[in-house]
């Protein structure tokens, strides 16, 4: 039996354990909330650094990858570095591999009504590969990296826009402290609605839950949300604002699905290479495994 555990930033109420089964090996993983204590977040993978099989990084990432180029986000690293034994993943393998199908998963479970639409990427820098699919099936889109991290109420429209942007802003970003990149503790169960027009505007809401949840409307009427890590607490806050569909990009366990860092540290636990996959690695698993996205229907009549 493998032994998958991820540290998370975010609450702790949303901390789960689940088995799971890949290749014929029992896998048991496992999130720990640390409500936005860095220090014990760090605390945690040191103690845990040669007791498990492979650790995950959550409600951070440790890099941003764009096509070819990565950054390093400073701040995450420093959260790992006692880390020596154990593989350490945050999910940006899964996030270039499974999460870059999505768009095409949509499109065959949804049919002829999805092979075009309008797609709001809430951060695409974060998740790059899923916005790549996006784009790739020709979905109009607007990028929202500079409305939902920094407050900015200005579009991305495509994907040059997007690079152009990536190459400015995220190596200053990689240098900014954890609590100005992303909600953490109390702060991911805020909602505050804004930009509400582009959450109309859009056909698909595509991104990390927790930015989506954090500035949507009342209404989301006949929209289809694509994200993950979802409990059966986000379902119902979709479910109560008449969303259509929830596409989980990674599998629902025991009610809920776990963040890609999650599933990519079980995949490595079961790799037994000692270290993170490659993103070649990731797709031939996947492939066998016949590893997908989920669609959930919440709305029917909308």
């Amino acid at each position: 039996m493998k032994h998958a555990v991820g540290i998370s930033l975010g609450s702790s109420e949303r901390d789960k354990k689940a088995e799971l089964e890949l290749f014929g090996e029992t896998v048991v993983i496992e999130r720990r909330g640390v409500d936005g204590d860095v220090e014990k977040a760090a605390a945690l993978f040191e103690e845990l650094d040669g007791q498990v099989d492979a650790l995950g990084v959550g409600g951070i990432d440790l890099w941003v990858q764009m096509g070819e180029h990565r950054f390093a986000l400073k701040a995450a690293q420093k959260m790992v570095k006692n880390v020596h034994q154990t593989p350490v993943v945050d999910g940006t393998g899964l996030k270039m591999t499974l999460e870059r199908n999505s768009a095409q998963v949509l499109v065959d479970e949804l049919g002829a009504d999805y092979r075009s639409g309008r797609v709001l990427h809430t951060v695409a820098v974060d998740r790059y590969g899923l916005a790549l699919g996006f784009f790739e099936i020709g979905y109009e889109t607007v990028c929202g990296d500079l409305m939902f991290s920094v407050g900015i109420p200005l579009p991305i429209r495509s994907l040059r826009g997007l690079h152009i942007l990536g190459r400015a802003l995220v190596p200053i970003i990689a240098r900014l402290p954890i609590d100005v990149l992303y909600p953490t503790g109390e702060k991911q169960d805020e909602i505050i609605p804004k930009f509400t027009k582009y959450y109309e505007w859009a056909t698909v809401i595509a991104g990390d839950c927790h930015y989506i949840k954090r500035h949507m409307p009342d209404d989301l009427s006949g929209k289809v949300i694509v994200t993950n890590t979802t409990t059966p607490k986000d379902m119902e806050l979709f479910r109560e604002r008449s969303v259509k569909y929830v596409m989980t990009t990674t599998p629902v366990l025991n009610g809920r699905s776990f963040g890609t860092n999650m599933l990519e540290a079980a995949m490595t636990a079961v790799a037994e290479k000692n270290r993170p996959l490659t993103f070649e690695e990731l797709d031939a698993m996947l492939d066998e495994l016949n590893l997908k996205p989920t669609m959930h229907t919440l709305n029917v009549s909308n």
